[in-house]
């Protein structure tokens, strides 16, 4: 009976070693990094890099404007009369002087024939006026007639000489009103949307205008600056004029060159910026007027900026940082100053040099010391 005891607790005693065993491995099992490596060690982070540059690069500042009509006129009728003809299209391109618009003339000839006849006829009469002044005093020095007679007479003659005048000023404005029935482009533009058609009664100064041409080309582009900016832009204008570029942003890299003509003589409390102005010849018309473009106002050139993809500057609690890889393929984490960021290209200031290779995607997976692997490294290898 004692045999039997002992042979359980030892059965007993070696089913636990085995289980103690077994949970060890399954542990060891389950510590191990996700990929493998030999000794234990961390599989390397795909990631992508890109290089650390020196090369020139623009100083500008870049905002959103709004393209303005260079000059807009809303044509008008200066006179009441019915539309007898439109000789042009909407949305036409017109000259200068170029007859838009003709109203029926009868009505402003009849005028003008009539204020033509009553010169006439006044002037008729001032001309007898002056002949019987001029024989009273004949026979005022004669004795025949009275002064008063004689002042009578030449009161008469400096009436109707009065007359005359009026009459011809009337003629005047009766001439000018015809004029007005012809209607000319008062500037070279293109025209909008025709208001009125051949037959409508139009007014004189209506408040619908007949028409609005928009002068297109030269065109400006009006925007607006942050105040902290107006010192740099100050700056630079003094050394000459400065070169300003503007594009639609459905045209890509497609540029217009424009030149700044005004500055406003206020910063906008409101914003904290200043109005700025810029006039572009736009002769192929890649502006137009209420669009909204992207400006930009070359200040100058930094020959010698260190260029870095803006992918790889990222930013944590201690500001902007990046990852450079090392020669063994591992990573370094190092804090970085920027001097101007863009869209694809960021100009360091200090924390990297040029020829540095820097991580642009993967930062996530990274830490410092980390073992990387270049994934274009890896197509490279998979390729046949």
């Amino acid at each position: 009976m004692r045999l039997s005891h002992l042979l359980v607790s030892l059965s007993i005693a070696l089913a636990s070693l085995m289980a103690v065993s077994c949970s060890r491995g399954a542990a060891s099992s389950s510590n191990t990094p996700a990929g493998g490596g030999r000794g234990g060690a961390a599989a390397p982070v795909p990631v992508t890099v890109g290089t650390v540059v020196q090369k020139p690069m623009p100083i500008e500042i870049k905002v959103i404007g709004t393209a303005e009509a260079h000059q807009t006129v809303a044509v008008r009728a200066q006179v009441t009369g019915q539309l007898t003809s439109v000789n042009f299209k909407e949305g036409d391109d017109v000259r200068k002087d170029q007859v838009l618009f003709e109203l029926d003339r009868r009505p402003l000839e009849a005028a003008l024939q009539q204020a033509q006849a009553n010169l006439a006829r006044d002037t008729a009469q001032l001309t007898n006026a002056e002949a019987q002044a001029k024989r009273f005093q004949d026979l005022a020095e004669r004795g025949i007639a009275t002064k008063e007679q004689l002042d009578t007479s030449r009161t008469g003659v400096a009436a109707l000489s009065a007359t005359v005048e009026a009459d011809r000023a009337a003629v005047e404005n009766a001439e000018v009103q015809l004029q007005y029935a012809t209607i000319s482009a008062p500037l070279a533009g293109r025209t909008g949307t025709l208001m009125v058609h051949e037959g409508n009664l139009v007014r004189a100064n209506d408040s619908t205008p007949l028409v609005v041409i928009n002068e297109v080309a030269p065109i400006y582009v009006s925007f607006a600056i942050p105040e902290a900016r107006l010192s740099d832009l100050k700056r630079y204008m003094a050394n000459g004029s400065l070169r300003v570029e503007a594009s639609p942003p459905d045209e890509g890299s497609a540029t217009s060159n424009g030149r700044i003509t005004f500055v406003d003589n206020a910063v906008d409390p409101t914003t904290g910026t200043i109005k700025i102005k810029a006039e572009f010849a736009n002769s192929d018309r890649r502006l137009w007027p209420g669009q909204f473009v992207n400006v930009g106002v070359l200040l100058a050139t930094d020959m010698a900026a260190i260029v870095a993809p803006s992918p790889a500057i990222q930013t944590s609690q201690q500001g902007p940082y990046a990852f450079v890889v090392k020669e063994d393929k591992t990573v370094e984490f190092r804090v970085v100053e920027v001097a101007r960021a863009g869209a694809t290209e960021t100009v360091i200031k200090t924390g990297l040099q040029p020829g540095e290779t820097v991580v642009t995607d993967g930062h996530l997976r990274l830490n410092p010391g980390a073992h990387i692997t270049v994934k274009s490294d890896e197509n490279q290898k998979v390729t046949p």
